[in-house]
């Protein structure tokens, strides 16, 4: 890559709604408990945006902490990774970035669901590389509580809403905070696995009110993802031609804590390095990771000069990783 057209991160912020739902209140409209939830997806509690908040009015906030982190508001775009556009049409990120005051600037979404994030990120970095632009604004945010059936406890327990965002600016290859190499891959025919059936050009409305909620085959998902995710994390490992041992920090997408662990012990690291914050948000979707990035910052687990190893899998399916030095960066 050419001196100069490096991805390096800049900023980073995040945002979470308010209101906490605990599992106790959960239990009390549906059929589980605080144990069953936590012993199997290790959540206790989660985030849900009141009903006249979007995925927009939360991505605005993560962004506008992301850009006072930088230290900037000038971007050229903005890449808005997310699966609940407040609309079918249009695009969300235009109303992010005019939120934003960015009016004028190319914004558009990206949907990769769970994956989101990292797409954004591998987008965003070759808007840099080929010079389309100089400063870039990459948001995850969902709204997710919302595609969960109220009745359904395989799902609804499991997701939560928020947002986080990071800067990339241009920069040189060594520099601290630069995108390494980045490894993305999908699966279409097992899209069946996560999917919410009606709302879209395929079956636009349907006479069953639970064909507009996610539904999901769970224990086959777990099995890809810890598969998918080990996988893509060893192959950007060796395309920097890194070992698992110089991984200081493994940030995975935030779905299942049982996941990030089967995860990080196929790829042989230690739990001390695996950073976890679902206990507290839920799987907040694309939001997750730079959601998870802000919470390690700011309780001192993730400090500059550790080597950052990002991966997720998502409905698609999609999956990727990417590797970074972490930069002298903190949420704004």
């Amino acid at each position: 890559m050419q001196k100069g057209h490096s991805a390096v991160v800049a900023g980073l912020g995040a945002w979470l709604p308010p209101r906490v739902v605990d599992n106790d209140e959960l239990s009390r409209s549906l059929d589980t408990s605080d144990e069953w939830i936590r012993t199997r997806t290790g959540i206790r509690e989660r985030r849900i945006a009141d009903a006249d908040t979007s995925t927009v009015d939360l991505a605005v906030q993560a962004g506008g902490n992301a850009l006072r982190s930088a230290g900037s508001d000038v971007v050229d775009a903005l890449v808005l990774a997310t699966s609940t556009a407040d609309q079918l049409c249009p695009a969300s990120a235009p109303q992010v970035a005019s939120g934003l005051g960015l009016s004028g600037i190319a914004a558009f979404d990206v949907n990769a669901v769970c994956s989101g994030f990292l797409y954004a990120l591998a987008t965003a970095g070759g808007l840099i590389a080929g010079g389309i632009a100089n400063r870039v604004l990459v948001i995850g945010a969902d709204v997710f509580s919302r595609l969960c059936d109220p009745e359904d406890r395989s799902t609804l327990p499991i997701f939560g809403d928020g947002a986080g965002a990071v800067v990339l600016r241009a920069g040189d290859a060594d520099e601290p905070g630069t995108l390494g190499p980045i490894d993305l891959h999908s699966d279409g025919e097992l899209a069946d696995l996560l999917i919410v059936p009606a709302g879209g050009a395929r079956q636009r409305v349907s006479a069953e009110p639970h064909d507009y909620f996610l539904t999901m085959q769970g224990t086959t998902v777990f099995r890809h993802a810890c598969a998918r995710m080990a996988e893509s994390a060893r192959t950007v490992l060796e395309r920097a031609g890194q070992d698992v041992a110089d991984v200081d920090r493994f940030v995975g997408h935030q779905a299942n804590l049982r996941i990030l662990q089967a995860t990080a012990k196929q790829l042989g690291l230690p739990e001390d390095r695996v950073v976890a914050n679902i206990a507290r948000t839920g799987n907040t979707s694309a939001a997750s990771i730079p959601l998870a990035l802000a919470d390690a910052c700011e309780d001192g687990s993730l400090r500059p000069g550790h080597r950052v190893l990002m991966t997720a899998f998502g409905a698609g399916l999609t999956w990727g990783s990417t590797l970074l030095t972490w930069p002298d960066v903190k949420p704004g």
